[in-house]
């Protein structure tokens, strides 16, 4: 008898220890599924909108642009292009028309009313994509790349302001554009030329240079007037879209503020 009753007592405790694995363990998924649900809401999983496009607006403007698309703005920034009008937006970041999720803010960098100077970065040694974002972090512009014979494909070798060398610690005006001396081998010399149809004259810049080509002859229509006019402009003709060019080629544009032309390709 008294077997009989260890055995039941055995029976009960590892029914009982089985019971608590089970229900411990479907504890652990019940909350690794709200967890999950919990994240995807927070995230906003698969909840995107493109951006807007923030360009020559001033910040009130843009800010009510922001709302009406679902997205937030901030000022990080600011530049001085004297021919655009004081306290408009010159650069936003991500870019208009990126993926973005909703309630995601976008970084504007606006003109100045008054100029400033900043300090010159040291960009020797820096990589292309690393010297733009130096730059741009200093409220200073991308320029040319001018190409020169070296071991150190697309490594920075120089940096020039309207034509004069710059040294680390210089002062320039905010907002000035910086021409890059760069190295570039016999090998991995040549690049694809994007698409630029419909992006606007800084973006179709910016993406030429991701690409590491300069902006060649700039042809604006007749419809473009002002430097905000040329701000608001976009491509609606190219040259040598999707062919292999040597690093540094100059690409021809053609931009106009009559989005009609984009559908007469």
């Amino acid at each position: 008898m008294a077997s009989k009753a260890k055995a039941k007592d055995l029976a009960k405790k590892e029914s009982w220890i089985w019971k608590n694995l089970l229900g411990g363990a479907a504890f652990i998924v019940v909350l690794l599924i709200v967890a999950a649900l919990s994240l995807r809401i927070i995230t906003r999983h698969g909840k995107t909108v493109m951006a807007p496009d923030f360009t020559n607006l001033s910040v009130k403007e843009a800010q009510a642009l922001a709302k009406k698309e679902n997205v937030g703005v901030k000022v990080v920034d600011s530049v001085f292009v004297r021919r655009l009008p004081g306290g408009v937006v010159y650069r936003q970041l991500p870019q208009a028309g990126s993926k973005v999720k909703k309630g995601r803010s976008i970084f504007l960098t606006i003109n100045s009313v008054v100029p400033r100077k900043v300090v010159m970065p040291n960009l020797y040694g820096y990589s292309i994509t690393e010297a733009r974002a130096e730059l741009q972090n200093r409220g200073l512009n991308l320029g040319r790349l001018n190409y020169v014979k070296d071991i150190a494909t697309n490594t920075v070798l120089g940096q020039y302001v309207a034509g004069t060398e710059q040294h680390a610690g210089d002062l320039v005006v905010s907002g000035s554009t910086v021409d890059l001396k760069v190295g570039v081998g016999k090998e991995d010399n040549e690049t694809i030329v994007p698409r630029l149809i419909g992006l606007k004259y800084v973006s179709a810049i910016d993406a030429l240079h991701d690409r590491f080509l300069n902006a060649g002859r700039i042809q604006f229509d007749p419809n473009v007037r002002t430097y905000a006019d040329s701000v608001n402009a976009v491509v609606y003709q190219q040259e040598a879209e999707g062919s292999a060019k040597p690093l540094g080629t100059a690409i021809g544009l053609f931009l106009t503020l009559d989005e009609g032309k984009l559908t007469q390709e």
